[in-house]
């Protein structure tokens, strides 16, 4: 048998690949095929026809001969029973009609009814196949495929035949036709739901094979016959099966219109549907209005048509909410009335269609939500005049709550006063619900529903309705048991219907208000919610004598009470209805067992209480097809998959499932059964232990009662109840309970362990798990297993072997490998023992599912079973028939779960891991290749586990193109499995998934045009030979990989799969876009050019005639394979809003990642000058027109989304371009050129119906564009900025000017922004104008020269941009400090929500407090910086006076308005004073900045803390506040210690430097305010002259106080930036175990830093009293010391580094402080000054180990102290030799700038006034230094360097020289000049000399000049002394004279030049 399978695979696959080349031996190969097919068994004949499916396609037209044998053969076995079978004819049979022409002529009808019959009783495989099938043939009927019918004249079916045969299937199902119809209609047979749902599949398939342009030209039929389809009364029969019709046909419309039409062709679409929706409201009308006649086909038309309304409204409002706001033209356009239409049926008589109008409106409110206010205010109006209309009542109120239930959606929401209206109109229904009774249900229903949906809206609008509403609750119920019995004897059966109906509506808005406002959940209102609810449970008793009494209509009204009462108590804590336990749970009991229900209802929870991974047993993995919606009708439990809006009108307000389209509560009777399962889950685990065992006996009890049909169904309601009861005890982590209550619990699970219902035995294996999980002992756990063991061993049924295998995967799955170890080795050797009975898939399908569960938990303790494991699955995969593919995708989750298992080591190369490796390998190959997606989704994800831990032996270049050809799949499980595979790849290796794909483009390419189609991707071959393929093969072309994925997101609505897309391309994004930009470009580009033209799927050259008579010469074959294919290969449609805005969205990111990149990027120089050396280089600034061309057409386009993500780019674009110059035009930027595009992209955005989103992110682009300095001439500028003036109008009028379409807080939203974008221009224009009056100006005289010269004109005037903002100021500032005092109430903490103002602020609504917060958290920071800035520049000298409105010029101090800031509206304002008014300013300014920089949470932008540091850097320069901040000094402390936390918290290097920036400003202002002090003090009594010294912090005692002392609170931060920086300042940090010793260098940044720490510190002590600088300084002198010795290292350019002179001029400040010198601390002071000199000392001896220290900037030091100290102080002797050694060893230093820089400070010690000081100095260095100098003559300088050390010696010799008394002078010369006159060169000497030796000689010589006059007599003692040097001095001097005679002949005109060039030389310091 095997051997003759192979043989028949083999057939197949020869053909197939070698087609025509076998010639004419194919007759004789199909008999046999055909032959053996009759015998063969269902394997076989599988095979067989899988075979002959290949042998067609390798053959093509050649095989026509055989055609009609294969038919015939193959026909009959459509219906063959098994599955597979069926399957294999149908692909065989499609594979057929590509030639046979037959089919689809003369047999069209048989294959019809064929595919009928073979769709009874069908598989979701089968359906799939044969709906593909039945679809395709009737698609070749009508338009057949060209080359065919050239070949026979063939007569083409009208649409009308092929559409009415497709009915056929619909309506009647597939026994026999229309001839034996009138039999079969008498009858009245139902029509059989499978194939009612093939047949709707095949629909799809027929237009999807048609193509998007055939349904847009026949759209209008197309639409009309499938709306006639739910009109037929066949299909509509029950109301289930009308529901049923009406799902499939939506399924129908949403199927294709939703996919294969562009945004145009949709609203074209869209328009028909209006009009068919038109139509029959007009026909029912006219029934309606026709009442009198009392026709019955009349009403039998209008029943029928609500079948259509739901169809057709559905469809359009998924259509809408789909284009989103571009469906704005469809509301726009009155031509189509849209708005009138829909609204005209919310009077339809029937309830479903009044619904499905409100759903619509609901969906065009939620995609163009300007719509939403006037849709409310519409209905209100027409509920008002309509009042005594019942449908226009319920309809209109429908509508109402659809659209408060849709606000949610709509981010900008709707005007707070809309919840009072609906308020109001819900309570007048209510009230007039009694009045008249042909009213009061629908009033009264109308009513509740309304406060329902208000529920909503969310706290914020309810909290203020809620006392009405629990009022209104308490009313509804009685409100005593006396009353309550009182009431059973009372009333009629429509006055309790009534009652019923409202109770149940009051309970459905309690429910909705639980679930929609928990903040609103106090204890009170819980208590005051509960009276009611315990009523309306007393009452459920009282309701069954009601019933018997007024008849059984009033059972829908009951149950509906109970299920409103079980949904709200199932939100409510179940605390609070204990008292009520023993009554509820009698009734749920009852509810779900089915005591008092005749019918066999069951619940629909119970596939969603099993667990997700067990949907291969229970088939659900149905819900993740693209058929989900019409596969569910077909499940098995009570009206599965018949949702619908009339079941339950509540859903109409609620928030939608995840995943569905439109709500679809279930009909009631599953509704209630449900809610009680769930209730009874919340409530059990609060249940006594007797009470459970009770219960569970009763259980028992009720099963053993039920028989049949009643009992499957008791059974599943009761085990849905224990599981959720389980699942509820193991969320709350109690337990089971005693030995009775776990034994009744068993008895009851274990006896469903056998039954024969597969859900059932699924479901007790689930709750065994979950019991074992909740009782949680070993003990317990082992008699479970062993149990089922011991069944396992003995059983030979398949029941039981399937029950009890699962119910050992589900013990290990919820006990986990650990608990469950111990049996982990019987459980694997049973279960893969039973996993080899081949007689019954089912079992191994079970047992090898609980094998992979085990794996799963076992984890690494099953690592010694995975060799036997996988031998078993590759046995399995290679013998079990590929037809059961249940067992093949255990195999592939078991193969899976081993993967896991083995983990990272199959990374290892051992012998046993390479085997285990190879195995997966293997079995993921084989799984690959199974015809079964859910197989090959399997082998995928294996795949993809592979690669995460074995990379390398995973190949992509064979995954890659497999998985690219599946993302055309028809299957979504595949495509999702293959996109997320991508995924995982594109994250680690993109560029290669790139380069596969496009080969796989390429190999296409290749084989297409040799005309033989061998690859099996070609787009040709794919869409004939995999019978899955979507619309064709995979289509890659030049766009690569990206491009399929982008064209998807088009297609697919699976929000998981869309977010794998999005993340795959972002992978490929983020690591491809910077090498390959132009091409990324590219495709975002063309993917957003769609917006522009919008144009509806590429357009074809011609009708279809015209081409087939140009393709007349073609030969047949070349004809065949191009023909079919035209136009599927361009783009189906072009692209939707949503994945335009993804593209725009990836526009901003590729901006982002080069700016990371490289520089080039943004520089267009660079970037030219590398595209010369490389042109494959690519730069973005080269494609800036692009980028901006993109960002235009987002930003106008229709879709807001599209036109935020513009904006968005627009921004960035600006921000990242602004700066980049414009190489050929010096002085200018490259965009400028760009403004207009600017200008025109802003420009609507502004316009009035713009949303405030929209214009809120405009105005942050004006901002952007305006302070980018882009634009250099203002009239330009104008164009940009006159949008922000208009905004400014806008704020300025105030509340309520405009109509109100959204909540009040977008009013808020929009007006902060303009506020903050104006704030930001003025920020930027002070700074330019700071900078331009910090400049040194430019020579004037040039600009008055050539006025005309246009160089100058490109410069700005430096403070054009403020001329700009000026004229606006005076009122800007008064909004700005109202927005800034709003925002100062809004952030008070809750406690204080008292002190709000009752009627908001300036820019808020007290209603939407919580969404303005947001606003204002956004955009303060900016508006604080300009506060600050403007109360700097005038603002402290602005009053209030009103009356003079500002012609405030530029810098002017003219006072600019500004208006009170605490006056309330309508008070007259009461005048304050300047300074109380500046002092409230201070106060909100610093109250501001304090409370932000408390806590900024780490999410706030870093902008938003250097805005608010700079701000109050800003108002510190002011004088005024620095009064104040001075005058309070626990403000400065408090601002101190905040800015402490700040840095704590915040680490970049820009806000510390701020922050150091603040600490000066406060230190400075508290400096001036001391200094003020004392001089008062000095004036008033000038004969104490200690009393003003002693003021300063640390008075008398000079003791600190920590958190009042500013001084303290300084230090303490400046300490910490220090230890930041220089962690071995702290003794603390250096001594801990993690500090790493190394000291680095100081970054540039860093060192500012501490530069401007030491300068602050050094300022402090001038802050304290005498005493206090004591306590401060040793600690101030010891980090400046410190920072000193870190910082002074020697540098190659000799630069001084910030800190090092910081540290100096701190050492000075500190030296000279005047205050300290008293008589108490004299003695402290010099110990304290000798000890820090001591230090330095130290510091500087030399030491191996340490960086070579900067001498100069020690002896620097050194000289301060000698300078400024005195000589008492510093005259120890010690000290002093100290300091001469450093003085002595810096002067033999071998550094001539080390010298030079000494004999500089030496000059200035020995010139120090106090001789005491100087002299020890002078007679111990002078002598070195004469030596020194008197060497030079011997080693003279060769280097600039070296001279300037000479010429500094000598000027301090010339120094001592003067210093000198007369009589020791001639000594002095002669030490001097003998050294100048050493110096001077002889003439031959000269010449050949270096430029630094000539220049010695020039000096010397010069100095010798100036000696002799100044000292003659000396002078002449000297050289009289020695002859020689005279000789050489006259020489020197002739020689100079003689060169420069010389140089004035060459000059003729005398210059005066020559001796200022030789004294720069000399002063050259």
């Amino acid at each position: 048998m095997p051997r003759e399978l192979a043989a028949v695979a083999c057939v197949g696959a020869f053909y197939e690949k070698m087609g025509r080349m076998l010639g004419s031996s194919f007759p004789e190969t199909v008999n046999n095929l055909l032959k053996s097919l009759k015998s063969a068994e269902s394997q076989g004949r599988s095979e067989i026809l899988m075979s002959l499916q290949k042998v067609l396609n390798g053959l093509g037209g050649a095989a026509a001969s055989c055609h009609r044998d294969i038919y015939k053969n193959a026909r009959s076995l459509l219906t063959d029973r098994s599955m597979a079978v069926r399957c294999a004819v149908a692909k065989c049979l499609l594979e057929l009609q590509n030639e046979a022409v037959f089919m689809w002529t003369a047999e069209l009808e048989n294959v019809a009814t064929l595919c009928f019959k073979a769709l009874e009783n069908s598989n979701y495989g089968v359906r799939v196949a044969v709906s593909k099938l039945l679809g395709t043939v009737m698609a070749t009927a009508l338009i057949p495929k060209q080359a065919t019918v050239m070949r026979q004249n063939v007569k083409r079916a009208t649409l009308e035949e092929v559409l009415e045969l497709m009915a056929t299937g619909f309506l009647r199902g597939g026994s026999g036709f229309l001839k034996s119809g009138g039999e079969m209609l008498k009858v009245g047979g139902s029509v059989n739901r499978e194939v009612r749902v093939g047949v709707t599949q095949a629909y799809v398939v027929f237009v999807t094979t048609l193509g998007g342009q055939w349904l847009e030209r026949n759209f209008a039929t197309f639409l009309s016959h499938v709306l006639d389809l739910v009109s037929h009364p066949r299909a509509t029969q029950t109301h289930v099966e009308a529901v049923y019709s009406r799902r499939c046909v939506s399924f129908i419309l949403r199927a294709t219109v939703g996919s294969l039409l562009g945004e145009k062709a949709q609203i074209a679409a869209a328009k028909d549907i209006c009009q068919a929706i038109g139509k029959q409201m007009k026909a029912v009308e006219a029934v309606v209005n026709d009442a009198n006649s009392e026709n019955k086909s009349g009403a039998a038309d209008v029943a029928a048509s609500q079948h259509v309304m739901v169809c057709a409204l559905q469809e359009l409002g998924s259509l809408v909410q789909s284009l989103n706001a571009t469906a704005s033209p469809l509301i726009q356009e009155p031509s189509i009335g849209l708005l009138e239409t829909v609204t005209s049926v919310l009077l339809h008589p029937s309830m479903a269609a009044r619904l499905a109008a409100a759903w619509c409106l609901r969906c065009v409110a939620v995609a163009l939500p300007f719509q939403l206010t006037p849709f409310l205010d519409r209905c209100a109006e027409r509920l008002n005049n309509l009042k005594t209309s019942p449908e226009a009542v319920s309809g209109y109120s429908f509508a109402m709550a659809a659209l408060l239930g849709g606000v949610h959606q709509c981010p900008l929401g709707i005007p707070h006063a809309k919840g009072k209206m609906v308020v109001s109109i819900a309570e007048d229904l209510l009230r007039t619900a009694a009045q008249n009774s042909r009213l009061s249900l629908q009033r009264t229903q109308a009513g509740w529903l309304l406060l329902g949906a208000l529920m909503t809206l969310g706290p914020s609008v309810v909290r203020y309705h809620l006392p009405k509403m629990l009022l209104l609750w308490r009313n509804v119920f009685p409100r005593s048991l006396k009353e309550l019995e009182a009431e059973k004897a009372r009333g009629d059966s429509f006055t309790w219907q009534v009652t019923l109906e409202g109770r149940a509506g009051a309970l459905c808005a309690m429910r909705s208000f639980v679930a929609h406002c928990p903040e609103l959940l106090t204890e009170d209102v819980i208590r005051k919610l509960m009276t009611p609810i315990e009523c309306a449970m007393t009452m459920m008793s009282h309701i069954p004598s009601v019933i018997k009494a007024h008849g059984a209509h009033l059972k829908a009204s009951a149950a509906m009470v109970r299920l409103r009462l079980y949904d709200i108590l199932a939100l409510l804590p179940p605390k609070t209805y204990e008292g009520s336990f023993n009554a509820l749970l009698r009734e749920l009991v009852a509810e779900f067992t089915l005591t008092d229900n005749s019918a066999n209802t069951t619940t629909s929870l119970l596939r969603s209480l099993c667990h997700y991974d067990d949907s291969v047993l229970l088939g659900s993995w149905l819900q993740e097809t693209d058929h989900k919606s019409i596969e569910d009708q077909l499940q098995p439990n009570s009206a599965s998959g018949s949702g619908a809006l009339e079941h339950d009108p509540s859903s109409i307000y609620l928030r939608i499932p995840a995943g569905e389209a439109v709500p679809g509560p279930l009909p009631l009777g599953v509704s209630v059964i449900d809610a009680s399962v769930a209730l009874f889950g919340v409530v059990f685990p609060h249940v006594s232990y007797k009470h459970r065992l009770q219960m569970l006996d009763h259980f028992a009890e009720c099963v053993k009662q039920a028989k049949g049909v009643r009992q499957q169904a008791v059974q599943l309601n009761i085990f849905t109840a224990v599981l959720s009861a389980l699942k509820g005890l193991a969320e709350n982590k109690s337990t089971l309970g005693p030995e009775e209550v776990r034994k009744s619990a068993l008895t009851l699970v274990m006896g469903a362990l056998d039954n024969p219902n597969p859900i059932l035995r699924c479901a007790a294996g689930e709750a065994l798990g979950r019991m074992a999980q909740v009782v949680g002992e070993a003990s317990f756990i082992a008699r479970m297993a062993q149990y089922s063991f011991d069944k396992l061993k003995s059983a030979r049924d398949v029941v039981s072997r399937t029950g009890h295998s699962l119910a050992l995967g589900c013990l290990h799955r919820y006990v986990g490998g650990i608990g469950s170890g111990q049996h982990l080795k019987t459980s694997v050797s049973i279960l893969l023992a039973l996993a080899q009975d081949g007689t019954s898939p089912e079992v191994q399908t079970w047992s090898l599912h609980s094998l992979a569960l085990i794996v799963d938990s076992s984890g690494p303790m099953y690592r010694g079973y995975v060799e036997p494991t996988l031998s078993l699955v590759l046995t399995l995969l290679l013998t079990v028939p590929p037809s059961h593919t249940e067992v093949h995708q255990c195999l592939g989750r078991c193969l899976g779960a081993i993967i896991t298992t083995v983990g990272p080591e199959l990374q290892g190369n051992g012998a046993t891991i390479s085997t285990i490796r190879s195995s997966c390998l293997v079995g993921c190959a084989i799984t690959q290749d199974h015809s079964d997606s859910l197989v090959q989704a399997a082998a995928i994800s294996c795949l993809q586990q592979l690669h995460m831990f074995a990379p390398r032996h995973v190949n992509l270049s064979s995954l890659v193109p497999s998985l690219c050809v599946h993302l055309c799949s028809s299957h979504l499980l595949l495509r999702r499995a293959a996109v997320a595979c991508l995924r995982q790849l594109a994250q680690r290796e993109a560029a290669e998934v790139c380069e596969y794909a496009m080969s796989l483009a390429k190999n296409a390419g290749d084989k297409e045009n040799s005309g033989i189609n061998i690859n099996p991707f070609a787009p040709g071959a794919g869409s004939r030979r995999d019978a899955h393929s979507r619309h064709q093969g995979v289509n890659i072309t030049e766009t690569g990989l990206e491009g399929v994925l982008f064209g998807m997101l088009d297609r697919e609505t699976d929000r998981k799969l869309c977010s794998d897309i999005h993340d795959t391309l972002g992978h490929m994004l983020s690591s491809l876009a910077v090498e390959n930009l132009s091409h990324w470009l590219m495709l975002c580009k063309d993917v957003l050019a769609a917006s522009s033209d919008m144009s509806t799927a590429a357009p074809l050259g011609g009708g279809k005639d015209e081409e087939s008579e140009k393709k007349d010469e073609m030969d047949d074959d070349t004809m065949f394979t191009t023909l079919g294919e035209e136009d599927k290969s361009k783009p189906s449609v072009a692209p939707r809003w949503a994945t335009r805005v993804f593209a725009a969205d990836c526009l901003c990111r590729v901006i982002m990642l080069c700016e990371n990149a490289n520089k080039a990027h943004f520089d267009l120089a660079l970037a030219r000058s590398a595209r010369l050396k490389n042109p494959k280089n690519d730069f973005l600034v080269l494609h800036l027109s692009d980028l901006i061309r993109m960002a235009f057409m987002a930003a106008t386009d229709h879709s807001n989304q599209l036109r935020m993500a513009g904006l968005q780019a627009l921004e960035d674009i600006i921000k990242k371009f602004a700066s980049v110059p414009e190489p050929e035009f010096p002085g200018h930027v490259i965009l400028e050129q760009y403004q207009a595009n600017v200008g025109a992209a802003l420009r609507p955005a502004f316009s009035q119906d713009t949303p405030s989103d929209i214009t809120a992110k405009a105005c942050q682009v004006c901002s952007a564009w305006i302070g980018s300095g882009v634009v250099s001439d203002l009239n330009d500028l104008r164009r940009v900025h006159n949008l922000l003036v208009s905004s400014l109008d806008k704020v300025q009028a105030g509340k309520g000017s405009s109509s109100q379409l959204y909540r009040e807080s977008a009013t808020t939203m929009e007006k902060l922004a303009v506020l903050k974008a104006w704030a930001e221009v003025y920020v930027v224009a002070m700074k330019i104008k700071k900078e331009a009056e910090t400049k040194p100006k430019r020579v004037l005289k040039s600009t008055e020269e050539d006025e005309d010269d246009f160089g100058t004109v490109d410069e700005l005037p430096p403070d054009s941009l403020i001329t700009l903002v000026q004229p606006e100021l005076p009122a800007l500032s008064r909004l700005w400090l109202a927005a800034l005092k709003d925002y100062a109430l809004l952030t008070l903490p809750a406690e204080f929500a008292t002190q709000l103002p009752p009627d908001g602020g300036a820019f808020y609504t007290p209603e939407t407090i919580d969404t303005a917060r947001l606003h204002y958290r956004n955009s303060w920071a900016p508006i604080l910086h300009a506060v600050a800035l403007w109360l700097n520049s005038t603002g402290f000298n602005a009053s209030e006076s009103t009356e003079e409105t500002a012609t405030a010029m530029p810098n002017s101090q003219k006072r600019a308005t500004s208006i009170m800031l605490n006056q309330t509206p309508g008070t007259p304002p009461t005048t304050k004073s300047l300074p109380e008014i500046n002092k409230d300013r201070m106060h909100l300014i610093l109250g501001v900045s304090i409370q932000f920089l408390c806590s900024p949470r780490p999410e706030e932008p870093v902008e938003h803390v250097t805005s608010c540091l700079q701000a109050l850097h800003t108002l510190l320069d002011s004088p005024c506040a620095r009064i104040h901040i001075a005058e309070d000094q626990l403000l400065g402390v408090e601002l101190l210690s905040v800015l402490h936390r700040l840095l704590l918290t915040w680490d970049p290097p820009s806000v510390q430097l701020l922050v150091t920036g603040v600490v000066q400003q406060i230190v400075r202002a508290a400096q001036d305010y001391l200094q003020e002090k004392r001089n008062a003090l000095n004036e008033d009594d000038i004969e104490e002259k200690e009393n003003p010294l002693a003021l300063g912090e640390g008075g008398e005692s000079g003791g600190l106080v920590p958190g009042k002392s500013l001084v303290f609170a300084a230090m303490e931060l400046l300490m910490f930036i220090l230890v930041r920086h220089m962690p071995h300042l702290s003794s603390k940090v250096s001594d801990s175990p993690s500090h790493i010793a190394a000291k680095s260098h100081l970054s540039e940044e860093s060192a500012r830093l501490v530069a401007a720490t030491v300068t602050i510190l050094s300022d402090l002590p001038s802050l304290c009293s005498p005493a206090g600088c004591m306590t401060i300084l040793p600690t101030i002198l010891f980090l400046i010391t410190r920072v000193l010795k870190e910082t002074a290292v020697k540098s190659a350019d000799n630069q001084v580094p910030p800190p090092v002179s910081a540290a100096l001029q701190g050492i000075k400040n500190i030296v000279t402080l005047p205050t300290v010198k008293t008589d108490e601390t004299q003695k402290q002071w010099t110990g304290l000054i000798r000890s820090t000199l001591a230090s330095i000392l130290e510091y500087s001896q030399p030491e191996a180990s340490k960086p070579v220290l900067d001498e100069v900037s020690i002896l620097t030091a050194i000289a301060l102290f000698l300078w400024s100290a005195s000589t008492e102080i510093i005259g120890v002797q010690c000290l002093q030799n100290g300091c001469m050694n450093r003085f002595k060893s810096a002067l033999n230093s071998c550094d001539p700038w080390v010298q030079a820089k000494c004999y500089q400070l030496l000059l200035s010690v020995f010139q120090h006034t106090n001789r005491a000081l100087s002299t020890p100095y002078i007679h111990s260095l002078a002598p070195i230094m004469v030596e020194k100098l008197k060497a030079v003559e011997r080693s003279r300088p060769n280097n600039n360097l070296e001279l300037l050390a000479v010429q500094e010696g000598i000027k301090v010799l010339e120094t001592l020289v003067a210093l000198g008394e007369d009589q020791n002078r001639v000594q002095l010369l002669a030490l001097l000049v003998p050294t100048l006159i050493s110096y001077l060169l002889n003439e031959n000497a000269f010449a050949s000399a270096s430029t630094a030796s000539k220049d010695l000689h020039e000096f010397a010589l010069q100095n010798l000049m100036h000696i002799g006059p100044l000292y003659p007599h000396a002078f002449k003692t000297v050289m009289g002394a020695a002859p020689e040097l005279k000789t050489r001095l006259e020489t020197a001097v002739r020689a100079s004279q003689a060169s420069k005679a010389k140089a004035a002949a060459r000059q003729p005109p005398p210059t005066v030049h020559s001796t200022p060039t030789i004294k720069l030389k000399t002063s050259f310091f």
